[in-house]
């Protein structure tokens, strides 16, 4: 085992003095921590650092290794150009990571660069490791996140293990990434309940080194928190799949609102009873059963809608078992998808355009599927795992100005005085926990400029799910 050590940090740009001046002391125990163990990085004199960050290159459906063999970064957007950061990649390893990914049937690899310069989330525990050890003694892998289920961030973090192991590179990896960024209402995201939550079960996963947990915690609280280190977590775990550990919680800290945790892992040795993979898939098999099981005719007709037209071609028929008030009430209706917790298409009717609400689902559920301009049509492949939402829509009202607005109840519908453009947004989204985040993207899926003048409609949904 070639992996020296682990360590789950945040990426604050305020956390430097040259961002700071000053404010930085507000979280000085994540300073603390974050010398600690970024010393403890350099003592053990790692060959290379393999740093996963929220902020490199993302994609929803592949990993992106950065590729080259050099990279300089700065922290210009933050006010400080003068402070910069130059690596040199270990190209080796990286080749050797995006190898093995692929024998797995992991899309990863070095295609999809848009930005070749370092990001600031790889940047700052860089800075920190720079204090004890010169960066021209030390090479870097740096890789971006996805949108893929915590399984396969595991599995990548598999891949990291063997390819280390392989060449006998001495790693130490780094896991970038902040927790919750709803903890306040001051903060510059605001609060939400869900934020103290799951920065709470998130450190005592790392505290505890119980990566089971931390691999399976409930994807609406994860989401409606606004995390942002949660996969670079699951890649770290893959990284010590099979490893029995020495694991700390050093500090934690959210005073600016953003939820910073600084860990550390050490390995002990071989504990088979660690190997996570196969219980991880287990239990996504069995949360896959229970919400097909508890489906209700509505979203069981919007899975038939899809699944019919994706692998036919041909819109399914209606069904004969329907609920009554399916077949004789007229409503408008949205079909959304997602697909491992990301949006994967969602088309709707605001009023009613068809016979009956079960005609509406049918078709929109096709839309869905198909139609959206957002994303390609859904695959045969992507079918077992796709999530169905069904919003049966109230009339719309209109009203006189935001005070009659509440994002968990009422959706809403821009229109803009000029001409026909509009744009609507459900009510009750993870994520949108704000007047003002409704009307910003009801305005722009309508197309709609920020300073345009608008009028506003509210309507309430019943959500079948």
């Amino acid at each position: 085992m070639t992996i020296l050590a682990s360590f789950a940090v945040p990426h604050p740009p305020i956390i430097l003095p040259e961002i700071g001046r000053g404010e930085e002391k507000k979280i000085q125990k994540t300073i603390d921590a974050y010398d600690t163990v970024m010393k403890a990085a350099a003592d053990l004199d790692p060959d290379t650092l393999v740093i996963t960050s929220p902020h490199a290159e993302l994609y929803l459906d592949y990993f992106h290794i950065a590729p080259g063999s050099h990279a300089r970064g700065d922290f210009g957007q933050f006010r400080a150009p003068q402070t910069a950061i130059d690596v040199n990649y270990d190209t080796t390893l990286a080749s050797l990571i995006a190898d093995e990914a692929q024998k797995t049937g992991i899309p990863a690899g070095f295609e999809g660069e848009r930005d070749p310069e370092l990001d600031h989330a790889t940047m700052i525990p860089l800075y920190f490791f720079r204090k004890y050890k010169p960066l021209d003694q030390v090479k870097v892998v740096r890789i971006g996140l996805s949108g893929f289920p915590a399984d396969v961030h595991y599995k990548l973090g598999q891949c990291i293990q063997k390819a280390a192991d392989q060449l006998g590179r001495r790693v130490v990896f780094i896991a970038s990434g902040d927790l919750s960024h709803k903890l306040l209402p001051e903060g510059p995201y605001g609060a939400v309940p869900e934020g103290p939550v799951f920065d709470k079960a998130c450190t005592g996963c790392l505290d505890k080194g119980d990566f089971l947990r931390l691999l399976t915690l409930d994807r609406s609280l994860c989401t409606r928190a606004a995390e942002c280190g949660l996969r670079s977590f699951w890649i770290m775990a893959g990284v010590w799949d099979g490893m029995a550990l020495q694991s700390r919680l050093l500090s934690y800290e959210g005073p600016f609102g953003v939820g910073y945790g600084v860990a550390s892992f050490y390995p002990k040795g071989p504990d088979p009873s660690r190997k996570f993979l196969l219980r991880l898939l287990q239990y996504q098999q069995k949360q896959k059963k229970q919400r097909i099981a508890h489906e209700d005719p509505y979203v069981k007709l919007a899975r038939l809608s899809v699944e019919t037209f994706v692998k036919t071609g041909e819109p399914a028929p209606l069904p004969d078992n329907l609920l009554p008030e399916m077949r004789t009430t007229r409503a408008g209706a949205f079909v959304s998808l997602h697909l491992h917790g990301q949006l994967r298409g969602c088309i709707g009717t605001i009023s009613p355009i068809r016979s009956c609400v079960a005609e509406e689902i049918l078709q929109n559920g096709i839309s869905a599927a198909t139609r959206d301009p957002r994303f390609p049509p859904v695959q045969p492949a992507e079918l077992p795992d796709l999530e169905y939402n069904v919003d049966v829509l109230g009339a719309a009202e209109p009203i006189a100005d935001v005070s009659q607005l509440d994002p968990k109840k009422y959706g809403v519908i821009v229109k803009s005085v000029l001409d026909e453009r509009k744009g609507l947004l459900l009510p009750d989204l993870d994520g949108v926990d704000t007047v003002d985040e409704q009307i910003r993207i009801a305005r722009q899926k309508g197309n709609i400029g920020v300073k345009e003048p608008i009028r506003l409609y509210r309507f309430q949904v019943v959500r079948h799910k």
